[in-house]
């Protein structure tokens, strides 16, 4: 590899990391969001639920690497030219394609690492995180320890408890029991804990007492105790088999799904849909990356004219992404519309290859050329205006 071909693809691949992970975290961030009742109504940790929600990483990826690409190629190329390398290139004789290599090299990487995504690791993520909210849902902790309220497990038991301490310890326990025909019983402990012992779960109690009430007539007798264990074990909810959505299957299950998945019969135009949407969107690296460099990857003199080969470029990956993903929410079984899943991005890929080849740059229509050069030059004289008004050092001319 060449010297010059090694220093784009390392300016390239640094500007994309950093791009990648900005836009993964804000995007995690507020899908993370709609889990969040599995830290405040299910009792689950910060790191518990930073370990759910992280399980959909993957997923996100395989939708920001392209943009994220197209971001660092876009800051590359403008920084080549800006610096003018370009123009040095283009002086020695230098073509192109010359420039071309090295970004196509890195948009491959891209692609390979976001087709694994696709096709295995982020259906196996999101495979694992529908398994955890399931779990989580069934736990019988998450269930009723939920400080500050009182919970009905079930008729005839209710459950409260004051906080709960970082390393699961139940504070303020109060547990009212009337299930049984007789009697009442209401028991306070200062702390306690839930365990597993000889395959039941017990809630050992720790310096309270134990009221017994008759139902019909009698006194109320009071026991103290140092240690006590409540049977919770019938109280355990059972944890169903959770339903996988398309998303959410294996690339083989989605190949051949099994003759008795009930979710698989009902849906099996979004199993299809999914499919080719998961072979399908690795290729919009390799087009916002062709399209990207038709754009700007010819030598160019203006600063103006770059801003607007920049919006261009912009405005042609951001449209045919938009367009994939209309496709991919309308397709259902119409092998047409499936088509169109790989028909946008392929042909973002040939027609960026054929300006490429004619040495032709690709260019915003000629009206909206023209109005983002009116819209350039009101806000270029907006600005005059406004420092002939303030004066050069902020204040009053």
């Amino acid at each position: 590899m060449k010297i010059l071909e090694r220093y784009i693809i390392r300016r390239t691949a640094f500007v994309f990391v950093m791009t990648l992970g900005a836009m993964t975290g804000v995007v995690w961030a507020t899908q993370a969001l709609r889990q969040l009742d599995l830290v405040t109504s299910k009792g689950q940790t910060v790191l518990q639920f930073i370990g759910i929600t992280i399980l959909a990483l993957p997923f996100l990826l395989v939708i920001v690497a392209p943009f994220a690409l197209m971001i660092a190629l876009i800051l590359v190329l403008n920084a080549l030219s800006g610096d003018s390398e370009l123009i040095v290139i283009n002086a020695t004789g230098g073509s192109r394609f010359l420039v071309l290599k090295p970004v196509m090299i890195f948009a491959a990487l891209v692609f390979a690492l976001s087709a694994s995504m696709s096709l295995y690791v982020a259906p196996l993520g999101l495979g694992q995180l529908r398994d955890e909210i399931t779990r989580v849902r069934a736990d019988l902790v998450a269930n009723i320890v939920k400080p500050g309220r009182f919970i009905s497990v079930e008729d005839g038991l209710t459950f409260h408890i004051r906080n709960r301490s970082g390393n699961g310890t139940l504070e303020g326990l109060l547990l009212h029991d009337t299930r049984d025909e007789e009697t009442a019983f209401t028991y306070q402990a200062e702390n306690g804990q839930i365990i597993e012992a000889a395959n039941r779960t017990l809630l050992v109690m720790q310096n309270g007492t134990i009221q017994r009430k008759p139902k019909q007539q009698g006194d109320i007798s009071i026991v103290r105790f140092q240690s006590y264990a409540f049977d919770l074990s019938s109280l355990i909810p059972e944890a169903g088999q959770p339903v996988y959505k398309a998303s959410e299957r294996s690339t083989y299950d989605l190949l051949a799904p099994s003759p008795d998945d009930r979710y698989a019969q009902q849906h099996n135009d979004r199993l299809q849909t999914e499919l080719h949407e998961r072979i399908s969107q690795p290729l919009y690296c390799l087009s916002f990356a062709l399209v990207v460099f038709a754009f700007l990857g010819r030598v160019r003199s203006t600063r103006q004219s770059a801003g607007l080969l920049t919006l261009g470029a912009i405005a042609c990956c951001i449209g045919m992404r938009t367009a994939g993903f209309g496709a991919s929410a309308i397709a259902g079984n119409s092998q047409l519309l499936l088509v169109l899943l790989y028909a946008i991005p392929v042909s973002g890929i040939v027609i960026a290859l054929w300006s490429i080849v004619r040495s032709q740059r690709l260019s915003l229509p000629r009206p909206l050329s023209k109005a983002a050069e009116s819209l350039s030059e009101r806000i270029e004289k907006l600005s005059s205006r406004l420092t002939a008004t303030n004066g050069p050092n902020g204040g009053a001319s």
